[in-house]
């Protein structure tokens, strides 16, 4: 009787790593990932094929196909096609370098650059949350905000006193907090929300029963809108961390948001709904027309996710490195690029365009930084610059190109980022805004303390172990 109980549970765990396995052989795009969970599953029995269970299979994209299928704004962009840039009428607003690139754009993303747009850019939690704040209490139709992590500290009872203030106002008011993010604070903000009657959900909240299958997902994006006039967009959650000035000068979290005006405020809007009805099913009507016309600034949402919008940011990036002629600056606390990333960064200094990198000195998550370290020759050593800026920690995602083209978002330059994460940037077509971002990141740039690749080979070789295999397991950090 032991020996056919056995050979059961042999022949189970055959079934299992051969099925688990083979999906992963299958389905898994990144050769790197699909090896190390074959790895896995054949390495440890039962339990490789049961975290390949949880953990390895995106059933995200499934699920947004089922949600999403037949709601009318997914498609729909009557109101927007007229401005739609494409090959056969290019906006001559866009600088010529860069027409190339927003066609390609237009096609990756499917959402149309729109014109008139207005930008104010909020640095760190003392110009953005007053800001946030009078957004919400002036609003008188609509207000929805998504954040990763909404805090129940000073600053976050703020914004809940102005949400409840809002929703008395007979305001449509709509919340929703990352799942995970959520237990960043306590009491959770959901809860607190909830019990003054403010609709508020929680995206892909893990669970034990049922055992959640997706807790690697989570929704990063930062995005708060009113009336679908005004949108806020950038890196920064809602929590005291963020005041980085006076007092907080040296423990504070630096951040940039930006304040945008204009159309493009309704495709912002837009990309919370698809979030909304992915968690609740609810079918939102369509946004409303967009608003008149608050700037010269052309701008268009890049979203970047598990779904089906895998891989668009990462697309987008590589564009534009490549179509950069003079200069790049990019800002990002957490710095693991994709091959082809690094390679389009190459190729664009060997084409003599200056490229900076600033990164936080002391970071947040040590062991991205060991990673980082691993790979930094690979820049140095084509002309490619790298910046340590100083603490306090440095949070801020910003990409600038020859002071006319910007990114501005919740997206870092890491797999968790580009691959797990649900983000959105800010595309920005605008020299106005581009040349003060580009003067805001040379003057980080001037306080920074520069890398050599001396300094990367003269690393002791247990740092160097150290950073190798951190770098190792980089494609799940």
């Amino acid at each position: 009787m032991d020996t056919f109980l056995h050979w059961v549970i042999a022949g189970l765990d055959a079934l299992l790593v051969l099925g688990s396995a083979g999906h992963a052989l299958l389905f898994k795009r990144d050769s790197r990932a699909s090896l190390g969970w074959i790895a896995v599953c054949l390495l440890l029995p039962i339990a490789g094929p049961l975290l390949y269970l949880l953990f390895g299979i995106n059933r995200v994209r499934t699920r947004a196909k089922r949600l999403t299928h037949g709601l009318p704004f997914f498609h729909l962009f009557s109101h927007d096609r007229p401005q739609l840039l494409n090959a056969a009428d290019p906006d001559d607003l866009v600088p010529v370098a860069f027409r190339t690139l927003a066609r390609i754009a237009d096609k990756v993303t499917l959402r149309p650059l729109l014109g008139g747009n207005r930008i104010d850019i909020l640095h760190n939690g003392e110009q953005a949350y007053p800001a946030m704040l009078e957004a919400i209490d002036g609003a008188e139709r609509t207000v929805c905000l998504a954040t990763y992590i909404l805090e129940s500290n000073t600053t976050g009872r703020l914004f809940m006193d102005s949400l409840t203030r809002a929703r008395e106002r007979g305001v449509d008011v709509r919340v929703l907090i990352d799942g995970i993010g959520d237990y960043y604070s306590f009491p959770r903000s959901s809860r607190a929300l909830a019990r003054r009657g403010v609709r508020a959900v929680r995206f892909l909240p893990p669970s034990v029963f049922p055992p959640s299958l997706h807790i690697n997902l989570r929704n990063h994006r930062k995005i708060l809108t009113a009336d679908a006039e005004v949108a806020f967009v950038g890196g920064m959650n809602i929590g005291d961390r963020h005041l980085a000035e006076g007092e907080r000068s040296t423990v504070g979290v630096r951040d940039l948001h930006v304040r945008v005006a204009g159309p493009v405020a309704v495709q912002i809007e837009r990309v919370f709904l698809e979030d909304w009805t992915f968690v609740t099913g609810e079918e939102t009507p369509i946004p409303p027309p967009p608003p008149p016309e608050a700037g010269n600034a052309l701008c268009r949402t890049i979203v970047d996710g598990p779904n089906e919008d895998l891989d668009k940011l990462a697309t987008v990036l590589s564009g534009v490195a490549s179509a950069a002629q003079s200069q790049i600056l990019i800002v990002t606390p957490y710095f693991l690029p994709s091959r082809e990333m690094i390679g389009a960064l190459q190729s664009a200094a060997l084409r003599d365009v200056d490229v900076s990198i600033l990164l936080p000195a002391r970071n947040n998550l040590p062991f991205v930084h060991w990673a980082t370290r691993n790979m930094l020759w690979e820049l140095l050593q084509w002309g490619i610059r790298v910046f340590y800026q100083p603490p306090p920690f440095v949070h801020t995602k910003l990409l600038v190109v020859d002071r006319q083209y910007a990114q501005v978002g919740s997206s870092n330059l890491d797999p968790r980022s580009l691959r797990l994460n649900f983000e959105l940037s800010l595309e920005i077509f605008d020299g106005q805004t581009a040349g003060r971002l580009a003067d805001f990141a040379e003057s980080c740039r001037s306080r920074s303390r520069e890398v050599s690749l001396e300094e990367m080979d003269r690393r002791s070789l247990p740092a160097k172990l150290r950073d190798s295999l951190a770098w190792l397991f980089s494609p799940y950090l």
